[in-house]
């Protein structure tokens, strides 16, 4: 069955019996929260601000996840029906709030990352979609335009009704408007709890949708590590993350969380190609 925006992947034998003995994405989650030191994005991000320019740790972090996707493709993987596909975009979703009030609406926002995208085009992108958003002048579509008929319906239909949308997301035929900016049909998912100032968490992930990863990002704070037997104070982010172990094997998760490290570690890559190839140092 072919599905919107992806393609099928063939699959090894360990593979395929892996994903036949948990075919559900919440049978396979693999968590990491851990410390990454964002010091040289901090004051790249500070630099940049001083001059005038809008860019955020927000819009660093998403695009450090999305240089990771590129430069490690199974990630943008995910199983569905006992079947691998592969997205064929890399995009980055998340909930944002109209207003920063407890009661306050949420919708779910889509970022197409293209490949010559960099951190200036990403920070207009996030920055058009939230001021469209506070200026009242969001136009709600696709999952955000039917969430509020479908949690209004009573029991009886409403049920019944989001298992069949969820068998349809199943076997590939939800309709295209139904996915268009639900946040659970992008590459990746990514909450950020720093802007609460709270630390990362394991965030859950669900069978619905193609996203088989979720990424919680929380406050940048002092650590304390040693270096060459002396203290050193840096500023740490906690990434928690949560994968499809099915869609990559711990060797292949492993250097793409690396690869998110180095990229932190040399922010001015944020200023180059989405897709540019970044080989790690040989130690």
């Amino acid at each position: 069955m072919a599905r919107i925006n992806s393609r099928r992947i063939k699959v090894g034998g360990m593979t395929q019996l892996c994903i036949d003995l948990k075919p559900r994405r919440t049978d396979c989650d693999v968590f990491i929260n851990s410390p990454i030191d964002v010091t040289n994005t901090v004051e790249f991000i500070d630099k940049r601000k001083k001059k005038g320019e809008y860019i955020t740790y927000f819009h660093a972090f998403l695009l450090a996840l999305a240089k990771t996707i590129y430069n490690r493709p199974k990630l943008n993987r995910f199983v569905k029906n006992r079947h691998m596909y592969e997205h064929t975009n890399v995009s980055i979703s998340f909930v944002a709030k109209v207003e920063f009030e407890d009661d306050s609406e949420e919708v779910m926002l889509i970022i197409d990352v293209a490949p010559d995208d960099n951190i200036d085009t990403i920070a207009k992108k996030i920055g058009d979609q939230i001021k469209t958003l506070r200026d009242k002048k969001f136009e709600k579509k696709g999952a955000n335009g039917v969430l509020d008929v479908l949690g209004a319906l009573p029991n009886i239909i409403r049920v019944p009704l989001i298992g069949f949308l969820k068998w349809t997301d199943e076997k590939g035929i939800l309709p295209k408007s139904l996915q268009e900016d639900d946040l659970y049909f992008a590459s990746a998912i990514v909450t950020d709890i720093g802007s609460l100032k709270s630390d990362s968490i394991h965030h859950n992930n669900t069978d619905f949708g193609t996203a088989s990863s979720i990424t919680a990002i929380g406050e940048i704070r002092d650590d304390l590590r040693v270096v060459d037997g002396k203290p050193q104070v840096y500023k740490a982010c906690k990434f928690g993350i949560n994968f499809d172990e099915r869609v990559a094997d711990g060797f292949y998760m492993i250097k793409a969380y690396k690869i998110l490290e180095y990229i932190l570690a040399n922010p001015k890559l944020l200023e180059g190609r989405a897709d540019e190839k970044i080989e790690l140092p040989k130690k």
